[in-house]
């Protein structure tokens, strides 16, 4: 993904910041516990396409970036 791009994209649901997840090509929105998945390298920022991340999920993510 390319980081300019992911500067500029933002949770449709809450407007908040977005992490990447290489592994399994997904944006991860913490305040909306929200992942958009990511296929053939565009990103899909529709809440129903969207999964819930799992406490465990959002633990990490609070763990890899300061409180919103």
């Amino acid at each position: 993904m390319d980081t300019k791009l992911l500067e500029l994209l933002v949770c449709p649901v809450t407007k908040g910041p977005l992490n990447f997840d290489r592994e399994r090509q997904e944006l991860l929105s913490r305040s909306a516990r929200l992942a958009y998945p990511v296929r053939n390298g565009i990103p899909i920022l529709l809440e129903n396409e969207a999964r819930t991340l799992s406490d465990e999920e959002i633990a990490k993510l609070a763990a890899d970036r300061p409180p919103l």
